[in-house]
């Protein structure tokens, strides 16, 4: 992970309001990943958008989160294309299903299996990808984009397989504007380090125009030089790298913090109504004006609860790597100047 030649290494770190500033606007298409509706996703970024004002966003998810549901709720999503769209335990995703059915936002469902080979087309700068998953079936068949098209042949087109002659599905790539990817460890630069299941972030990383880090710690660099293998993310793929910690929050981030299972339950009920929706935001996503403002909303009873997790130990190797808060608003300040 050293500077190679030829290559800018720039310390690319900055606040979430100037990254949100910086890197989306209104009807982009924007990517957020990654791991399961309680798992890895940068739902603060989410929150974010929703704070400077958002709207008539195309978003793309492997899998829902309380992110989309909350960008869903606040009547910011035209579009989503999504493999899974629940929030399992914690229910339907209550926001999500109001800007459906209400026909606020159109929804595109794929399949996982779908939508990891469309980022990986995406990533792979491939026309199109050809698939088995999803025909034969109204995945393929049934179209949010052409409701009163049924059997839809434009969402997945066939082809004949030339070498066996099996009918093949096309799915179009995914090549989003900006791409905010929660990751557990980034260094200054860009390179990056997960914890837990990946959800094709390797992949989005790949597709995205612009990729932003949200990253639950700052390490140093010489952390992904002793770990070279598992730096999925590298620096000459990311434009900036935000750090945010409890940036999953009220999801988990593996070997750092659990899921905060009652907010989890309560945001969802929240989501439900245009008022709740406003009084969730109201006490959740407009009351704190920075990082700081951010950790005592939290309050120090839930963040020592959900930080006493029995997957702590996998943070274990990392420790000695991790940079203060002192030293990343040092590294912030540079970073301005």
């Amino acid at each position: 992970m050293g500077k190679p030649e030829g290559i800018e290494m720039r310390n690319k770190l900055i606040s979430m309001e100037e990254a949100v500033a910086t890197y989306t606007w209104d009807g982009m298409t924007y990517c957020h990943g990654a791991a399961f509706p309680v798992g890895s996703d940068s739902v603060a970024f989410g929150r974010e958008m929703v704070r400077q004002g958002r709207k008539d966003l195309n978003v793309i998810c492997h899998c829902g989160s309380q992110q989309v549901n909350l960008l869903a709720a606040v009547g910011a999503v035209r579009r989503v294309e999504v493999g899974f769209s629940g929030l399992e335990v914690y229910g339907f995703a209550n926001g999500l299903n109001r800007a459906v059915t209400s026909g606020q936002t159109v929804i595109e469902d794929y399949s996982n299996g779908a939508m990891a080979w469309r980022f990986f087309g995406g990533a792979m700068n491939w026309p199109f990808v050809p698939a088995l998953v999803g025909v034969h079936s109204d995945q393929q068949w049934a179209s949010g984009d052409h409701p009163d098209e049924y059997p839809c042949t434009k969402k997945i087109p066939t082809i004949t397989d030339p070498f066996t002659g099996r009918t093949v599905g096309l799915f179009s790539v995914l090549r989003p504007d900006v791409a905010a990817i929660h990751v557990t460890m980034a260094d200054i630069y860009g390179n990056a380090i997960m914890l837990g299941s990946e959800w094709s972030r390797f992949e989005m990383s790949r597709a995205a125009q612009k990729v932003v880090l949200i990253a639950d710690h700052i390490v140093d660099t010489d952390c992904m030089r002793q770990y070279p293998n598992l730096v999925r993310i590298i620096a000459e793929v990311v434009d900036a790298v935000v750090w945010w910690p409890f940036c999953s929050w009220p999801q988990a981030s593996c070997g750092v913090y659990d899921s905060d299972e009652e907010h989890m339950f309560y945001m969802n009920k929240m989501m439900k109504t245009p008022e709740d929706t406003e009084e969730y935001c109201r006490r959740w996503v407009f009351s704190y004006q920075d990082r700081q403002g951010y950790l005592d909303m939290l309050g120090k009873e839930r963040i020592e609860r959900i930080t006493s997790t029995a997957t702590a130990f996998l943070m274990d190797p990392y420790r000695k790597w991790i940079k203060s808060e002192a030293e990343v608003r040092e590294l912030e300040d540079k970073a301005k100047g």
